[in-house]
């Protein structure tokens, strides 16, 4: 998956580049506030897919002191600059070259080079669009597309996605205001179409934020993991109850889980031990992208034992101690095997 996501934002990079060039060239030449605000909405596109790729590699440094769990949220953060990035510069900026434009309305000049430079930045932007789909496609399975996106934990392929869709509409958009405003002589089309791209980009920007914000927080993996762990923890006979199961994304090819379990009673050491080890390994094994498992062994909060199981053997709770299973008798087993 990190393959594919490195795949999309290399040809978004170079497409938005190119398209960024040629953009304030026609710009330059004709004087259009509809195309210099593509212009600049391109440039802050190759901005934003450089930012990417620093997230994408530093995530990949490994754990030290200071971050145990590594650095995969990194990921996060730089794809939360990214949305950022498009609301204050690219949304921010088009905006204002369209009131600009429709307080100080004129005549388009040379608006074939307008024309031409939008066709080729459909091409190029539309061949981008098409690589990020179909990578896209292929991790979201069966999936709608609204839906992977809100389950998705890869910032970087669907920032490429909205960007890309961004783009295409704001093209159109583009050419419709400088048809407009050449055809008719209607001026102000010219700035309305750079404030409607404007608007475009506040809105996936708005949308890119508020899909990032969860992931940056702490966003839980997705439900047919949490379910399946659920059933290997439960299918293993030393394992009576789970009294809590949590787990977060730290990148989108780590998942953190903690699971707290009520062993069976007549278990010694030895079998909690064996059965932490044969657990850890089951999760392992069946979700790859599952890097660390603590397993906290703790008796059922639905009872009240007399007496609870430890590593040492069995103990008697102190005259006018509580025995809840909250105040007493709990074991953290920490299992981590190096990957």
């Amino acid at each position: 998956m990190a393959g594919s996501s490195k795949k999309v934002v290399f040809a978004a990079l170079a497409g938005n580049t190119l398209i960024a060039l040629t953009k304030f060239g026609a710009a330059a030449l004709t004087g259009s506030s509809a195309m210099l605000s593509e212009a600049i909405h391109s440039l802050v596109d190759t901005g934003n897919q450089g930012l990417l790729l620093l997230g994408m590699r530093r995530a990949q440094k490994p754990p030290d002191k200071q971050f145990p769990f590594g650095y995969g949220k990194e990921l996060y953060f730089w794809s939360f600059v990214v949305a950022l990035l498009i609301f204050a510069l690219g949304a921010g900026i088009s905006i204002y070259e369209g009131i600009h434009g429709i307080l100080h309305p004129g005549p388009i000049e040379n608006p074939v080079y307008n024309y031409v430079v939008i066709g080729c930045a459909i091409l190029f932007e539309g061949l981008t669009f098409v690589v990020a789909t179909t990578e896209f496609r292929k991790v979201k399975g069966d999936l709608g597309y609204v839906q992977a996106i809100r389950l998705g934990k890869d910032p970087s392929m669907f920032t490429v996605l909205f960007e890309d869709s961004a783009a295409l509409l704001g093209l159109f958009v583009a050419l419709v205001g400088i048809v407009v405003s050449q055809t008719t002589h209607w001026y102000y089309a010219d700035g309305i179409a750079s404030l409607c791209i404007g608007v475009i980009l506040g809105v996936v920007a708005v949308m890119l934020a508020l899909e990032t914000k969860g992931l940056l927080v702490g966003e839980a993996a997705r439900s047919e993991v949490v379910e399946g762990i659920e059933r290997i923890v439960l299918s293993d006979g030393n394992v009576t109850q789970i009294n809590e199961l949590l787990t977060m994304h730290i990148g989108p090819e780590f998942i953190l889980v903690n699971v707290s379990v009520d062993f069976d009673d007549t278990c010694d050491a030895t079998d909690v031990e064996d059965t932490v080890s044969r657990l850890d390994q089951q999760i392992k094994n069946t979700y790859p992208k599952v890097k660390r498992v603590f397993i906290e062994a703790e008796a059922w909060k639905g009872r009240r034992p007399q007496r609870q199981a430890r590593l040492t053997g069995e103990f008697e709770p102190v005259p006018g101690q509580r025995e809840d299973a909250d105040q007493s008798g709990d074991l953290e087993l920490n299992e981590e095997v190096a990957q």
